[in-house]
């Protein structure tokens, strides 16, 4: 039978009733037949926009032509030029706001399956030993990355390439940042996909230091004037989370996104590691992006009945599309136009109810969406006994405190100087969610690459 080429060849999931009870990943991805099938939908554009959608820039249609054409090595060749942790973007990347938002196929159909496709060849490579290679000379100059999340792999990635050595340091016991500690193994396997990217930059030549906090262990001042580094790109991230100041915030029960997460994928509490987490029969999180779903998500894995609480409407929810279709699917109940106004606790201090409000919306706020107001007299209460808490974060201010002549803005965020992360302290660059505030791996990544360019002009006196 020929093929629809409207529609993108559907992708191989587990079943929503088997999944919600382990954490094997949920997606299977595509086998060669089937990613050769789907690149053939894509329309080689003269002016691809889908390029102009993905914040590294990769060549798009040059890859899926090449899968096309079942040569997947060369496939790779395309997207490692521009992508350093690409079967991982493949998994978590919000493409159908970017790339395939931009489709062309998009238009009167389904747009090509691009994330899909990035991750079949960046898997197929994996399996196969296919790595990047140096495409420079060591050109003798030291540039230090501080922290090993998607900012600083793709910055150390790109600067590895053109000859720099690099020393990549992370604060924690295992090196990936978000990526190891935020996501969780069912959209991000740890062994399988993240550890081998990171070997992959270590191919490159990396040198990776844990359990080095810059800012006490060591500070930028030191690194510079000290260890002789050249250069200090910051892609801390921004790992302080944020309550809502509620009473009975503290109470027993209660965790911030980080932790429970922290506690599941770093800690391995999920496999009943040594470092457990409560698990709650009946567990409320607070808040509608995607670590909310991730922690949603994997609270029902641990056994919960779990609701998801938003004061918008659903179609507001800042989380990917995909994600709320699977928690969805999963079992999980949102509660929206909903917000709390207290948590309860029993008389051990332990969480045993959460009081919310009815919302509605009104008029439009600073980011673009209706406000949403209170509707009076709509008070309830729901049992649960366990709060996670999903609302964002904030950099952690250890780093620019402890660095002379480094500024932050009004949100506490690193202050740049111009679009390649240049900050008000000669030599240091900074990208990522340490300046943006919280955001996408690939918008991390992005700002790793224009760092890695500025930093590159800066030690050639450009």
């Amino acid at each position: 039978m020929a093929q629809d080429m409207l529609k993108r060849v559907p992708v191989r999931e587990q079943e929503p009733q088997v999944r919600a009870h382990n954490f094997d990943e949920v997606c299977y991805g595509y086998n060669e037949s089937e990613a050769v099938a789907e690149a053939a939908r894509c329309l080689n554009c003269k002016n691809p926009r889908c390029v102009e959608g993905c914040p590294v820039n990769i060549n798009i249609p040059s890859f899926i032509t090449r899968v096309k054409d079942g040569n997947f090595e060369g496939a790779y060749a395309v997207i490692s030029d521009s992508s350093t942790l690409p079967a991982i973007c493949g998994r978590v990347c919000p493409q159908e706001t970017q790339c395939e938002g931009r489709c062309i196929r998009g238009i009167k159909g389904e747009p090509v399956a691009i994330g899909k496709l990035e991750r079949f060849v960046a898997d197929y490579a994996m399996h196969k030993g296919i790595r990047p290679r140096v495409t420079a000379e060591h050109n003798g100059k030291k540039v230090a990355v501080i922290g090993s999340g998607p900012a600083g792999l793709a910055c150390a990635g790109d600067l590895l390439k053109l000859g720099y050595d690099v020393t990549i340091f992370e604060a924690l016991h295992k090196a990936g940042g978000v990526l190891v500690y935020g996501i969780p193994e069912f959209r991000l396997p740890k062994d399988a996909v993240v550890q081998k990217e990171i070997d992959n930059i270590r191919a490159l030549g990396a040198k990776i230091e844990t359990d080095v906090v810059i800012g006490k262990s060591s500070t930028i001042d030191e690194l510079m004037a000290e260890e002789g580094f050249d250069a200090v790109f910051i892609g801390s991230g921004a790992g302080l989370p944020r309550f809502m100041h509620i009473p009975g915030e503290n109470a027993n029960g209660v965790f911030s996104a980080n932790e429970y997460l922290t506690r599941s994928n770093l800690m391995g509490a999920f496999a009943d590691s040594p470092t457990p987490i409560m698990v709650g029969k009946k567990v409320a999180v607070v808040g509608g992006g995607n670590v909310a779903m991730d922690a949603a998500r994997t609270a029902l894995r641990l056994g919960a009945e779990v609701h998801i609480i938003y004061r918008r409407s659903e179609s507001e929810l800042p989380a990917r599309a995909e994600e709320v279709h699977h928690a969805k699917e999963e079992g999980i109940v949102f509660d929206f136009l909903t917000n709390p106004t207290e948590i309860l606790t029993d008389d051990n201090g332990w969480v045993s109810g959460i009081t919310c409000v009815r919302m509605q919306l009104g008029e439009p706020d600073e980011s673009g969406r209706r406000r949403p107001e209170v509707i009076e007299g709509s008070e309830f209460t729901i049992e649960v006994d366990s709060v996670i808490m999903a609302l964002g974060t904030a950099p952690n201010p250890l780093i620019s405190s402890t660095t002379e002549g480094l500024e932050t803005n009004r949100r506490g965020c690193i202050a740049t100087v111009d679009d390649y992360g240049a900050t008000a302290k000669e030599g240091v660059f900074a990208g990522g969610d340490a300046v943006s505030g919280a955001a996408t791996v690939i918008l991390a990544m992005g700002a790793g690459r224009k760092a890695a360019e500025g930093i590159h002009r800066y030690l050639c006196g450009k």
